[in-house]
């Protein structure tokens, strides 16, 4: 049971960073600091929306507009901070007790 929670936790971190990664990639596409023309740009860009939209895609839909500014990436890391403190300090203690 201590594997799977520290697999899980590893996936929440993995996830943590593609998210951060996603967000600057965003700037960084916007402000035309990368070339939107290169295939390899357009590749990871493609890639990283492919692995955040299906969970950013929910709380946009419950966020209120706030013009240009989307704050669905701290939510979600919030929301993943959350799970993640909650499998190493309430589940982590239930599992090694014997619970």
């Amino acid at each position: 049971m201590i594997a799977l929670i520290q697999t899980i936790v590893m996936a929440l971190d993995i996830y943590w960073w593609i998210i951060i990664a996603s967000a600057i990639f965003s700037w960084l596409y916007a402000f035309n600091v990368v070339n939107s023309r290169n295939q390899f740009v357009g590749t990871i860009g493609n890639m990283l929306y492919r692995l955040t939209e299906p969970a950013l895609r929910p709380i946009r839909r419950f966020m209120p507009d706030l013009g240009g500014i989307d704050i669905s990436p701290i939510i979600l890391l919030l929301i993943i901070f959350f799970i993640r403190q909650f499998l190493v300090t309430t589940v982590w203690s239930w599992v090694v007790a014997g619970g």
